[in-house]
């Protein structure tokens, strides 16, 4: 896999490319990890001729900090990363908190995003009737409360040394403990470099998205497990009752197991290269 350093505005972002051959599909990482690109799914993507691209947003690994960014800036970041490898047409899959990151290159970028797989994520912080916290654990209510309240609040939160429950199923802790365990790196190194990336993160989910959902017209699919506890399943079904998407739910999985279900969503992306 090679690694490149795309400079914009005077700031660096560290950016990840598993080859030349393929579709290109960008990664878009949950918080906090950094932003390598799935090794758990290498071998499904090259069956499929898909070619993962990716990079550290900011805040984390090798990418320049930027307090007060918005889930829109992905978008600006994703194009002069294909720019600086020709990348012209592409598709987008996001995980976790990566998801509305993704959802936002689709919305944004519909001239070059092809499709967007958006697994286990979240709606707008104002969605209108939805319960946001409902089902959700209760350290991630706390900790994003904590990020609702404000910068100095959050920062506080995450300084004060409390430690985050995912409240994980059975099944995410098999698949951690599986395929899964490369989450040890992503996550391990994203927590080496402090906790400004997941502020920012947090901030951002809570905070306007700086785009409009409405706005997603390129074939969008959602995967949610029905016991997530992270990110409740709530989140998805909003999204794709309001706009044009497929969702699929399974009603054993958590957050982390419901990406055992990639593969098949994999080659439901391919299907819109072009």
């Amino acid at each position: 896999m090679a690694e490149l350093t795309v400079t914009l505005d005077g700031r660096t972002l560290h950016a990840y490319d598993t080859g030349t051959e393929g579709f290109p599909v960008f990664w878009h990482h949950g918080t906090p990890n950094t932003g390598a690109p799935p090794e758990p799914l290498f071998a499904d993507a090259a069956r499929l001729g898909l070619r993962w691209v990716s990079y550290d947003r900011p805040g984390y690994g090798g990418s320049t900090r930027v307090p007060g960014r918005d889930l829109a800036s992905a978008a600006r970041d994703v194009a002069a990363v294909a720019d600086a490898l020709g990348l012209d047409r592409f598709a987008v899959v996001g995980h976790s908190g990566g998801a509305p990151h993704a959802l936002a290159c689709a919305a944004l970028l519909p001239d070059r995003v092809s499709a967007v797989v958006a697994a286990a994520g979240m709606a707008p912080f104002d969605a209108a009737g939805l319960d946001w916290f409902a089902g959700m654990a209760a350290s991630g209510v706390e900790s994003l409360r904590a990020a609702a309240a404000g910068r100095a609040e959050k920062e506080a939160y995450e300084a004060s040394g409390v430690e985050y429950d995912p409240e994980f199923t059975e099944a995410d802790l098999a698949a951690l403990d599986g395929d899964w365990s490369w989450f040890d790196q992503v996550v391990g190194a994203a927590l080496a470099g402090g906790p400004g990336g997941l502020v920012d993160d947090d901030l951002a989910y809570v905070s306007p998205w700086g785009f409009d959902l409405a706005a997603l017209t390129v074939p969008a699919l959602f995967l949610h497990g029905e016991r997530d506890r992270v990110l409740p399943a709530a989140h998805s079904k909003w999204i794709s009752s309001r706009y044009p998407a497929e969702l699929r739910l399974f009603p054993d999985d958590g957050h982390i197991s419901v990406l055992r279900h990639m593969p098949p969503a994999l080659a439901w992306l391919a299907d819109f290269r072009r």
